[in-house]
């Protein structure tokens, strides 16, 4: 929670959300220096993560995946923000998938995007179903469900004539992959901010892959986004990606900044250092002789 947040909100017009260069959606935000420092952090990582990363394609369409959680509602409102501001020239779709959870209230997010005018396509695909089938009893859903998911979100995407489909990862969802792969995988890998995918014909965009998990809640709860639960279903994401979670609360505990800094070292990489010879050229690493001109 935001420490200094006002129980008022910012009641500004449309006119005067035009005129702060801010979209209606941000029109009853709080009026809180945290909060707009907040605001502001959050832009900034993903303007310089849309830019470093070449993501923006003037003129393009975008599939923004929204769950109904605090990471793609924050996700989708910045954007907007951007969009609204003139600093992401592409068109913003926001796509729901119902996959036939049990008890999923059907009606917050087609109410809530309609609400604030933004565009958006609801879809239902029943992999609830198919997951149950395949799932062992005791085992976790979320591995299937999140391919099965995903899948559906490619077909949608070409079928609106997206080059891209947008995702909500953040900065420590980045971290607990890669400890995941590290510990078992046996690889060195994370979530890339810009993806091709396996066919070639979608990029995969996650423009808040530089920010901090803790932001993004704090964001979430004081724009009062109507937040679906992700456990509908009664499983609980794998045991080895909550183990990475509580690995890095630890050790962030214990030193802060930790976070901060294995996310800046993800992208400070130096094959030389490493072990992989595909990466580096160690068979031609030789030392400079007297002959050697």
């Amino acid at each position: 929670m935001l420490d200094d947040v006002p129980n008022q909100p910012n009641n500004e017009t449309a006119d005067e959300a035009d005129t702060g260069g801010a979209h209606p959606l941000f029109r009853n935000t709080p009026d809180a220096v945290s909060f707009k420092k907040l605001r502001k952090r959050l832009l900034r990582d993903m303007r310089e993560t849309i830019e470093a990363h070449a993501m923006a394609r003037p003129g393009a369409r975008w599939l923004v995946a929204i769950s109904g959680g605090k990471d793609s509602y924050s996700l989708l409102a910045l954007l907007l923000d951007l969009k609204w501001r003139g600093l992401l020239p592409v068109e913003l779709l926001a796509c729901n998938l119902d996959q036939g959870q049990p008890n999923f209230p059907k009606h917050v997010l087609p109410d809530w995007l309609t609400a604030n005018g933004i565009a958006h396509r609801i879809e239902y695909r029943d992999t609830y179903s198919i997951v149950k089938e395949k799932v062992p009893t005791g085992g976790t859903y979320c591995s299937l469900c999140s391919r099965l998911r995903r899948g559906n979100l490619y077909r949608i995407a070409r079928e609106e004539g997206c080059e891209a489909l947008v995702l909500g990862h953040h900065r420590d969802d980045s971290l607990e992959t890669f400890f995941l792969n590290m510990f078992h995988g046996g690889k060195l890998s994370a979530m890339p901010a810009k993806l091709l995918n396996d066919e070639g014909d979608l990029l995969v965009l996650r423009p808040l892959i530089r920010s901090a998990e803790d932001d993004l809640a704090r964001f979430a709860s004081a724009m009062r986004f109507p937040i679906i639960p992700c456990d509908l279903c009664g499983s609980q994401d794998g045991l080895q990606r909550n183990a990475m979670k509580a690995f890095l609360s630890d050790m962030e505990a214990r030193f802060p900044g930790r976070r901060e800094t294995i996310g800046r070292a993800l992208a400070n990489v130096r094959p030389s250092h490493l072990l992989d010879s595909t990466l580096f050229d160690f068979a031609n690493l030789q030392p400079r002789t007297d002959e050697t001109p």
